[in-house]
């Protein structure tokens, strides 16, 4: 086996995040489903842009949030994502690493720009995405190092992968690489919308034993198996999966695996500000606690503070230390 360089990798579409508070209004003029993620094309993203109020511009794309999430708790992290060598490429790149983590993956010198993803939040805090993937949907097999794939713990994907066919056949490539070198691959289900157009080939990359943990929240998981009773989707993603993490909101979250359920409670808020980014920290908490051998309730609550400071406020990254804040919280760090 390699030896570890990296505790977490993840692989995702590397994403600007455009961010504007808004109303529902804005929502229904342009035709958009709340709580969503829709891929957009150019002109459709200009047309949005155009129409929206001052905005808060940050590096993003989820596997991206999480793993910078994962440097913040102070573990070794890396990243693989396309973007293009302009003005937005080059900021993303300085900003991931800025974050501590390892990128490496070579900008296209060609083709479509940066991918940018246009997010808007509501009053209650909900965001709905629209995303012109851009550079990202040009991740391809040949982006994936083997080397370092198999220097990681866990390789970590994301569904939203499953759009673009390069980037499908870079994840398949990354989990065998993963698993022939005795590492883990954790998938995030990312949205039920991707749940709605993926349902069977994320089944199958489950039950073929592709992903060893999967990560869901419950729109996802009840998409999944196309059934609103949330125990009968539980009890089938512990017949189809080692791992199971499906986290519930303020219910905290619940971790499954064939024989066992563990539940952790949700961190307590002052104010909802912006969901964006919920999910992408929350799996930064778990995975961190899993790389450190940590019990499953432990990573949930790990999971949990990662997630409640994400958000209190506009951005899917944290903007305090999590490893400080987790052993203000009196967390295993």
């Amino acid at each position: 086996m390699a030896d570890v360089k990296y505790d977490v990798l993840g692989i995702g579409n590397a994403l600007f995040d455009v961010l504007v508070r808004t109303d529902e209004g804005f929502l229904a003029k342009h035709g958009m489903t709340k709580g969503s993620m829709s891929l957009i094309d150019e002109a459709r993203a200009a047309a949005i842009y155009a129409d929206m109020g001052p905005a808060t511009e940050v590096s993003g794309g989820s596997a991206a949030n999480t793993i910078v999430g994962i440097g913040s708790l102070g573990a070794r992290a890396a990243y693989v994502g396309k973007v293009k060598d302009d003005q937005i490429g080059k900021l993303y790149v300085h900003d991931i690493r800025a974050a501590g983590v390892g990128f490496n993956t070579p900008a296209a010198k060609d083709g479509p720009a940066t991918g940018c993803s246009y997010i808007l939040v509501t009053g209650d805090g909900e965001r709905t995405m629209n995303t012109y993937l851009g550079a990202a949907q040009d991740l391809s097999p040949a982006d994936i190092d083997p080397a370092e794939i198999a220097a990681a713990k866990i390789v970590y994907l994301e569904g939203y992968l499953w759009d673009p066919p390069g980037a499908k056949e870079a994840f398949v490539k990354a989990a065998k690489i993963a698993h022939e070198a005795g590492r883990k691959v954790a998938l995030t289900l990312s949205d039920s919308f991707c749940v709605g157009r993926y349902r069977d080939e994320f089944l199958g990359l489950m039950r073929n034993g592709t992903a060893d943990i999967v990560f869901a929240n419950e729109s996802e998981l009840r998409s999944l198996y196309e059934t609103s009773d949330f125990d009968t989707a539980l009890k089938q993603l512990r017949n189809d999966v080692k791992l199971g993490v499906v986290t519930r909101s303020e219910k905290g979250c619940v971790v499954v695996t064939p024989t066992d359920a563990v539940a952790a409670p949700a961190s307590p808020i002052k104010q909802l500000v912006d969901t964006t980014g919920a999910g992408d920290l929350f799996a930064a908490g778990f995975l961190y606690g899993l790389s450190r051998d940590l019990s499953h309730k432990q990573c949930g609550e790990l999971g949990a503070l990662a997630a409640a400071e994400v958000i209190q406020h506009i951005g899917a990254r944290p903007q305090v230390s999590l490893k400080e804040l987790a052993q203000q919280r009196g967390l295993t760090i």
